[in-house]
């Protein structure tokens, strides 16, 4: 059995300099990696078991107590932020060195509630169209016996971004 302590995750903002020189999946892989530091966001929902490929990522978190809104359930801002940052990564690996993107909006359908028992949720975003200007993508909730739990699609802005002065 390793006994070795979990490295501990550096949250933080990546210079925008850092991120335009960097192809969107060196950019995701180094997040996920550690190389980089992790979207303050993810503090809230602690992803692990993290890969990405050009178009595609995929992340695991567990729903606890901590997510759980007045009547008892996970909240649903839960499931937008892994499904918001699937998608929202997922257009990220697809893009060339210096573009970005932002959210203009996403829809989400939650089709089976969370709970502090339901355990690791694996989360997956896919490209579904990836353009000059904009990008649409999707992505679902799955439980670890692959029973879906939400799913939502996005359109991003896609934009070249500024270069210093």
């Amino acid at each position: 059995m390793n006994d070795a302590p979990t490295p501990a995750v550096e949250y933080g903002v990546t210079p925008t300099e850092v991120m335009a020189s960097m192809a969107g999946v060196d950019f995701v892989r180094a997040i996920f990696e550690g190389r980089l530091p992790a979207p303050p966001i993810m503090q809230t929902v602690e992803p692990f078991d993290s890969s990405t490929e050009p178009g595609i990522v995929a992340f695991h978190s567990v729903p606890g107590f901590r997510h759980y809104n007045p009547i008892g359930s996970v909240h649903g801002g839960y499931a937008a932020i892994l499904l918001d940052s699937a998608m929202g990564l997922a257009v990220h690996s697809a893009l060339p060195a210096g573009t970005g993107y932002t959210t203009l909006e996403f829809k989400i359908s939650f089709i089976k509630g969370m709970t502090q028992d339901t355990g690791p949720v694996r989360s997956e975003g896919r490209t579904l169209s990836v353009g000059r200007r904009a990008a649409t993508a999707e992505a679902r909730i799955t439980d670890a016996k692959g029973r879906l739990l939400a799913h939502a699609t996005t359109t991003c802005l896609v934009f070249e971004i500024p270069r210093g002065t």
